[in-house]
């Protein structure tokens, strides 16, 4: 497991590497790129997406099999942006907490 996740690590280290500088220092390419990586490399599929104000695209991939999980941002111009990755990802059905319950 340990060299898989190292695996990994440095695979999409390359990824970074690779992408050059775009939106607020995050690393950016364009969307078809980014998305195949995450792919073929890492087996991951969106399971989120999400519409900010500023008309971004926000999107969570997952890979279900592995809990490895990458946030992206799109941009208007089309470039995505990563945005954060991670591990040991769980999906979750927790409803909308009741009326009146501060939490």
């Amino acid at each position: 497991m340990e060299k898989t996740l190292f695996a990994l690590s440095l695979g999409f280290a390359g990824l970074i590497l690779a992408t050059h500088a775009g939106w607020a220092g995050q690393q950016c390419a364009p969307r078809d790129q980014i998305i195949a990586v995450l792919a073929q490399s890492y087996g991951e599929a969106r399971a989120g997406i999400g519409l900010n104000g500023d008309d971004r695209v926000m999107e969570v991939f997952v890979n279900a099999k592995t809990g490895t999980w990458t946030i992206t941002v799109t941009l208007p111009d089309g470039q995505t942006c990563l945005v954060a990755t991670g591990e040991h990802f769980e999906s979750l059905a927790e409803g909308s907490p009741p009326k009146g319950d501060p939490a």
